[in-house]
Parts: C-alpha cells; sequence; structure tokens
C-alpha cells in the first residue's frame, strides 16, 4: 500500500480546512469565512483500499507577525513542510499573491514532490484562462502535478486524491484504519465552540477569543463540557454575552448539536466568558491555552 504524510498549505482563507474535510468526508477542521480560523496543526487520516494519506491541515502562511499569535501560526505553517512526503499548495482564483513569493522560497527549501491545486474554479468561466495560467505556474516551478478543483463542491477531488496516493511511497498503514485524527474529543469540542463563535461575532472579535474546555465528563449517557472562552477585554466579553446573554445561548446551542453530531451523544455544554489581558501577544499564556505544537 502507499502511505504517507500530506501538508495542505497555502494564505489564509484559500480552503484548506474544506478541502481536508471533503478529502475525508468527514468534518475534523472548523472553517468560517474569516482569515486565520485555523490556528493548529489537525491531522485527518484517509484510509482506502490504495493505501492511507495522512492530511495536515495548517494554519495559513502569512506575512503579520506582529502578535505572538501570529508568529505561532507561522511556526506552526513552516515546521509542517518537515517530514511530509507530499505537499498540496491550495491557492485561490487564478492570480498570485505577494505572500506566494515566500511560498515558492519555502518549497524550494522543502525539495519535495508539490500539487498545485487551484480552488473555487467553479467560478472560473472561460477555461482557457486556466490552462494559460498552469503553463504560466509550470514555468515558475516544477509542480509535480497541477489540478483544477472546487474544494466545496467536491470538483475534481477524486482525481486530486488519486495523484497524491501516487506519489506517497510504498509502506504499511501507519495509523489504524479506523481512525480519522490525531487530535482528542476535548479538542475538538474546543475547536466546535470557536467555529460558532467565529461565524456569529464581528470582523475582528474572533482574533481575540480562544477557548479552553476546563473538565470534560463522560458518562453512560451524557458527555459534560465545561468550556472557557478567553477573550482580552472587557467590551469584548460584553459582546460574545450579547444582551440578556442571548448572542451565548446562540453560540452554545450551535455548538452543543455540532458536538452531539461528532461524538454521537447527548451533551451538557456550560460557556463562561472570561478576560485575560494580552493573551494573544504572549507566549507563556499561549502555551498555557494549548498553543504547543
Amino acid at each position: 500500500m502507499n502511505c504517507g504524510f500530506v501538508a495542505l498549505i497555502g494564505r489564509p482563507n484559500v480552503g484548506k480546512s474544506t478541502l481536508m474535510n471533503h478529502l475525508l468526508k468527514q468534518k475534523i477542521s472548523i472553517t468560517s469565512r474569516k482569515p486565520q480560523t485555523t490556528r493548529h496543526r489537525i491531522l485527518g487520516i484517509n484510509t482506502t483500499e490504495a493505501g492511507q494519506a495522512i492530511y495536515m491541515d495548517t494554519p495559513g502562511m502569512h506575512s503579520g507577525e506582529q502578535r505572538a499569535l501570529n508568529r505561532y501560526l507561522n511556526r506552526t505553517a513552516d515546521t509542517t513542510l518537515l517530514g511530509v512526503n507530499v505537499i498540496v499548495w491550495l491557492i485561490d482564483g487564478l492570480s498570485w499573491h505577494e505572500y506566494d513569493e515566500i511560498i515558492f522560497k519555502k518549497l524550494e527549501q522543502a525539495g519535495l514532490p508539490v500539487i498545485l491545486a487551484v480552488n473555487k474554479v467553479d467560478k472560473v468561466q472561460d477555461k482557457e484562462k486556466i490552462l494559460a495560467f498552469f503553463a504560466e505556474a509550470q514555468h515558475r516551478f516544477p509542480f509535480q502535478h497541477l489540478v483544477p478543483i472546487s474544494a466545496l463542491k467536491g470538483t475534481n477531488l477524486a482525481e486530486l486524491e488519486s495523484l497524491i496516493m501516487g506519489l506517497l511511497p510504498e509502506s504499511d498503514l501507519i495509523y489504524p484504519e479506523d481512525q480519522i485524527t490525531d487530535r482528542s474529543e476535548r479538542f475538538l469540542a474546543a475547536e466546535i465552540v470557536r467555529e460558532k463563535l467565529t461565524r456569529r461575532l464581528g470582523a475582528e472579535l474572533p482574533y481575540s477569543l480562544t477557548v479552553e474546555i476546563e473538565r470534560y465528563e463522560e458518562k453512560p449517557t451524557i458527555t459534560k463540557i465545561y468550556a472557557i472562552i478567553w477573550v482580552e477585554r472587557m467590551t469584548q466579553k460584553n459582546i460574545v454575552i450579547g444582551k440578556d446573554g442571548e448572542m451565548l445561548k446562540k453560540v452554545g446551542t450551535d455548538a452543543r448539536l455540532d458536538i452531539e453530531k461528532l461524538i454521537d451523544q447527548k451533551v451538557y455544554l456550560q460557556l463562561w466568558v472570561k478576560v485575560k489581558k494580552g493573551w494573544s501577544d504572549n507566549e507563556r499564556a499561549l502555551q498555557s491555552l494549548g498553543f504547543n505544537d
């Protein structure tokens, strides 16, 4: 069988998490329209008759390193290129961006087979433009394959899977065939809460909050989860709670329903909102909140 590790890389918000979820046919990584939704390296394991592809969803590579959190995200994205067998570089549309030049340099240093996957091609009417872009891309870098896809609609994902599997080395299974991720249900529950917050709140606030599971109690008929939503300022706490607690109730309901689907059991979810000033720019605070991949 062919087995190995596949790094999914690209700028923020190009659809890496959506792609991995569709390849796995199960939701492992949280998604939203806001950049930098993914903050951790998340492993998704897809075992088929052909072999085992172990996808590594990563934070988007970006140039802004003003805060400790941004530096952590970039470190996590960069270290994903170590120890993998294949790189899938996902870009959004038929144009290059400023930070893509840095990614080209990282790929040259990595010296690994790279597949360029161009996402959201369903929005491109003129297919000749895709061919022209691929010709220009192949001139810039020796990509093993170039594939137009739509991660959301599933376009050409079977072809992409086949190309990836063909580049993986022959090996015994690395993980049990029924394992889907390396992350615990406790971790995934925290991520689901953060996803619901990100989707319901404004453009800026999601970057100033994180979620920590304080207690996770598994009982025969119900799982009880007690989570803290950390923000950086009291005004942010008020926004998360909302008028008469309405926002927090909506987030809690959304998250509870998704967690119940994930673990296939009834869930009791209790959320608190607390202030930890400057947590996103404090290395020690980040480590205490689980940012230690």
